[in-house]
């Protein structure tokens, strides 16, 4: 099997109140009080038996409206060019996303959540349990991060990855 025919299809879409990426926060750290949902499609319903048992839900998302893949971008809480890998940036080869939310429901196929960093129909690829005993790191390193990481909770998307 050839790793250029890795395909993904979704398991669901988010629906949020954020139609446009200027100004949207850029982690779900910065955005704990936005509430969403998930819409898992029918096809996917035996997988989410035991989800309601867990506080908080990894997403692998598609970022489909980010329109560029770069190696190099200058991130939203820099003014520094960085390689993209040392980055949370949307502009990445693959376009993949990573959300940990706060579920606080499931009605059927629906997932009420909080922390919402996502547009509005972003396709979700996966869904994981957060599981502190397996995702928590005590981590003294984080790069870059370290002298800007106080600027997140007011730091807000703007166009800078769709040019």
């Amino acid at each position: 099997m050839s790793s250029d025919n890795i395909q993904c299809r979704p398991i669901g879409f988010i629906r949020s109140v954020f139609t446009d990426v200027k100004g949207m926060p850029i982690q779900t750290a910065a955005a704990q009080d936005v509430t969403a949902s998930l819409e898992v499609l029918p096809e996917f319903k035996e997988g989410l038996k035991g989800i309601e048992g867990f506080d908080y839900l990894i997403l692998i998302t598609h970022l489909h409206r980010s329109e560029r893949e770069s190696l190099e971008v200058v991130p939203f809480l820099d003014d520094q060019s960085h390689g993209v890998f040392s980055t949370r940036s949307p502009a990445r080869p693959n376009r993949l996303g990573l959300s940990i939310i706060n579920l606080i429901g499931v009605d059927g196929l629906t997932l009420t959540f909080k922390g919402c960093d996502m547009l509005d129909g972003t396709p979700v690829l996966d869904i994981k349990p957060y599981v502190p005993a397996f995702d928590l790191r005590d981590a003294r390193r984080v790069g870059w991060y370290e002298s800007r990481i106080q600027n997140l909770p007011h730091t807000r998307s703007d166009d800078r990855m769709s040019r």
